[in-house]
């Protein structure tokens, strides 16, 4: 515990933009600076993890070759930035954007700062917060879990988009979280609802046995089997001792921050990347610039992200998001005939 307590007080040291864009200004620079945060030990062979590295002179068609596996590779082998076009220095100066804005960063502000195609900067985003993509420690402390709605509202959503399934959080993401108060440690997850089941699962994948659990008065939070204490809000009860869940509400304050003001819309596909990019840039907000840049290097050690991959598919959760809407292939007219008839039929009229 005094651990965190020690990093939380210690001053960060940071990093302005000059200072990063001087620190990249040539690519052996960048390339250099890969090299040792993502091999401090020495050069190790992605494919094989053999030490027997040879240089090759002119870099082709690698820089490097594994004498063992005979595979050659560069600094980007093995990581969601093979197969990437994308000079290093621009990937070094994209790790420092997205480690520096606390509500994130858009594509088009990386198409911009990053001097990269639209479609280019929208994909690097992904593959950096692939870096976020992994599994987590359970939480053994004490640890406050809510659940948020993420999406846009109805009334602001076109006719024929409208998923008229009532107000409120109907047609909208669920997100869960949770915060570990002894490591400031966060975790967010998509939900598929919040029945008993799945948020009893959640808190299971989440806390250790003899976790401390703190919520709201939501029911399905009822009959874990952990210490588990809560609060009415409907009751206006929002403090009771050191019984709360005011530092989960904080991140959802940041989260739908980022949400509003900086992307305005998250598909409910990629929320559990966004996600975890927002957990990932808070749980190492207490390192150094440069050691949150060199966090998100090691993070993407043995993953991968393809396009076809990140493209592929529907929404996360499409069961709660087509009741009540006709394809979109008709005609206006062809789409809502049913509800014309009805209303003929003196169905909408008086009794």
């Amino acid at each position: 515990m005094n651990e965190y307590k020690e990093r939380r007080e210690r001053k960060r040291k940071q990093l302005s933009l000059m200072a990063v864009v001087k620190m990249f200004d040539t690519e052996e620079k960048a390339e250099k600076w890969f090299i040792e945060n993502r091999w401090p030990d020495g050069i190790k062979c992605p494919h094989c993890g053999s030490d027997n590295i040879a240089t090759v002179k002119n870099r082709k068609p690698q820089p490097f070759r594994c004498r063992t596996c005979r595979k050659h590779f560069s600094v980007k082998t093995g990581t969601p930035m093979r197969n990437s076009n994308i000079p290093l220095s621009k990937w070094a100066i994209g790790f420092f954007l997205f480690s520096t804005h606390v509500k994130g960063i858009s594509s088009i502000k990386l198409h911009e700062d990053l001097g990269l195609d639209l479609k280019t900067a929208w994909y690097m985003g992904h593959r950096i917060r692939e870096a976020w993509n992994g599994k987590m420690e359970k939480f053994s402390t004490t640890v406050e879990f809510d659940e948020a709605f993420i999406g846009g509202r109805e009334k602001y959503r076109h006719l024929d988009k409208k998923y008229n399934l009532g107000r409120g959080f109907m047609g909208k993401s669920i997100l869960g979280g949770a915060k570990d108060r002894g490591t400031d440690k966060i975790k967010l997850k998509v939900l598929p609802n919040t029945k008993t089941e799945t948020m009893h699962r959640f808190i299971r994948d989440t806390v250790t046995d003899d976790a401390k659990v703190y919520t709201d008065e939501l029911l399905s939070y009822q009959g874990i089997p952990n210490h588990h204490e809560w609060i009415s809000h409907g009751a206006k009860e929002y403090v009771r001792d050191d019984v709360h869940t005011n530092g989960i509400e904080c991140i959802w304050s940041v989260f739908k921050r980022s949400y509003h003001g900086t992307h305005h819309s998250m598909s409910p596909k990629h929320l559990q990347r966004y996600a975890n990019e927002r957990a990932g840039r808070l749980n190492m907000r207490f390192l150094d610039t440069v050691d949150q840049m060199a966090t998100i290097l090691r993070g993407m050690e043995g993953k991968k992200l393809s396009m076809k991959k990140l493209t592929a598919g529907g929404p996360a959760f499409p069961d709660i998001r087509n009741y009540d809407r006709p394809p979109r292939h008709l005609k206006y007219s062809d789409r809502y005939a049913d509800r014309y008839a009805k209303k003929d039929e003196g169905d909408f009229g008086e009794p």
